[in-house]
């Protein structure tokens, strides 16, 4: 940040191929399989076929809309159905061996299309590569390839909701991730919606939905928390994106509350209680809200009012913004108005962090190279700390929303 603009990274955007793009990034062996898998797909996403569907792979009219928003560089997570895949999620069931080894060729044509897409804005863009969890040497051996291939916005954890028939997170089958993620200084990324099991076509699905998704991505907290990833690698960096903020020191009082119930319990005469925390203090170390402190971050995209009071309980230099751009429910073209509406009063050095700082520091963006940028499309300082007085009439994102925060218009 200058003295007179702040300089803004989205920590949530998203982007991905059009689906005949992903040819060229995939193994020749697959390409007549792919013919035939894109000649009967059909998307089912409406803004991935709307006229707007650009956005996700045309560098240009990306950089531009993002300047215009106010913002100089971005995280980049997948958006566009990678090949061989039925949905957009990666726990989508695979029935077979083969099926599997196809699903791998499709993210890794991903992952090499993302690698060229960043550097189309060297600095601007750290890309989040996708993994599969049902190969874990496989998986090791992708965040090995999609490091060296300058993917620096870190690997995406899949969910393992129930039903998928994977370890769950909390398990040590996935310790060699963890260590190759240290190693290479990778951050593990987990994106809301990602963990969600099917909920079926009852009308009440999508609703369910929306109640369920964001506990669903929190768990991935506690599992690597009580499972002992962080004590095992202190180095590991996790990153929970649009799951919210509010309800992290919450949380977090209840998971020191059940470490501080069942560490000692288990030292005890064998009571059921003692049986619960069997082997917990060995296996996962300090206390939760330690571990949050010294590994772990939010994406807290477009950050709401109500949660902005609680910005020194989840740790100021914790909070990542993002506009979550290009989807409807993001900020764009109003990312100017979402943070005057979310940061009017909050002190600038604050604001300075969560913005941009503190996403510079997790992914590696080189401040001083996009201050630059920012002295000419960045937010005023004097912008942002003027209150919103009423929101853009035709604002899509629920930051906007009456109801959607403690703050009333």
């Amino acid at each position: 940040m200058n003295d007179e603009r702040y300089t803004v990274i989205s920590a949530d955007c998203h982007a991905g191929a059009d689906l005949l793009d992903y040819r060229p990034y995939l193994d020749k062996r697959h390409h007549d399989e792919f013919d035939a898998w894109a000649a009967t797909y059909v998307n089912p996403y409406e803004d991935l076929v709307a006229d707007t569907a650009d956005r996700n792979w045309n560098s240009e009219r990306r950089l531009a809309e993002l300047e215009a928003d106010g913002i100089v560089a971005e995280v980049v997570f997948p958006n566009t159905i990678p090949p061989f895949f039925p949905s957009g999620s990666l726990m989508a069931p695979a029935p077979s061996t083969a099926d599997f080894e196809r699903r791998w060729a499709g993210l890794r044509a991903h992952n090499r299309w993302l690698a060229d897409f960043c550097e189309a804005a060297p600095g601007r863009r750290a890309g989040v590569f996708q993994i599969l969890l049902n190969d874990v040497d496989e998986a090791v051996r992708e965040i090995r390839r999609a490091s060296r291939a300058g993917l620096t916005g870190g690997v995406l954890l899949p969910g393992t909701p129930p039903g998928s028939g994977l370890p769950e997170l909390y398990s040590s089958a996935y310790d060699p991730i963890w260590a190759v993620c240290e190693e290479l200084g990778v951050v593990v990324n987990h994106h809301g919606g990602s963990a969600s099991p099917p909920l079926g076509d009852e009308p009440a699905a999508r609703a369910v939905f929306m109640v369920e998704t964001t506990w669903f991505s929190h768990r991935a907290l506690w599992h690597l928390v009580f499972g002992g990833a962080f004590r095992r690698h202190p180095g590991l960096r996790l990153v929970l994106t649009e799951q919210g903020s509010g309800w992290i020191p919450g949380v977090l009082d209840m998971l020191d509350y059940y470490h501080g119930r069942l560490v000692p319990a288990a030292t005890k005469a064998s009571t059921a209680e003692s049986k619960f925390g069997a082997g917990l203090a060995a296996r996962m170390g300090e206390r939760p809200s330690r571990v949050w402190r010294d590994n772990c971050f939010v994406g807290a995209s477009f950050m709401r009012p109500h949660e902005v009071p609680l910005r020194e309980r989840i740790g100021v230099e914790k909070i990542m913004w993002g506009s979550d751009y290009p989807h409807d429910e993001g900020t764009h073209p109003y990312s100017r108005e979402g943070l005057r509406y979310a940061y009017a009063g909050v002190p600038r050095d604050e604001v300075a962090a969560m913005v941009g700082g503190n996403a510079a520091r997790v992914y590696g963006f080189d401040l001083d190279a996009l201050d630059a940028i920012a002295a000419k499309v960045g937010p005023a300082v004097t912008e942002l700390a003027e209150p919103l007085a009423q929101p853009p009439a035709d604002a899509t994102s629920p930051v906007f929303a009456k109801g959607a925060s403690l703050r009333v218009w």
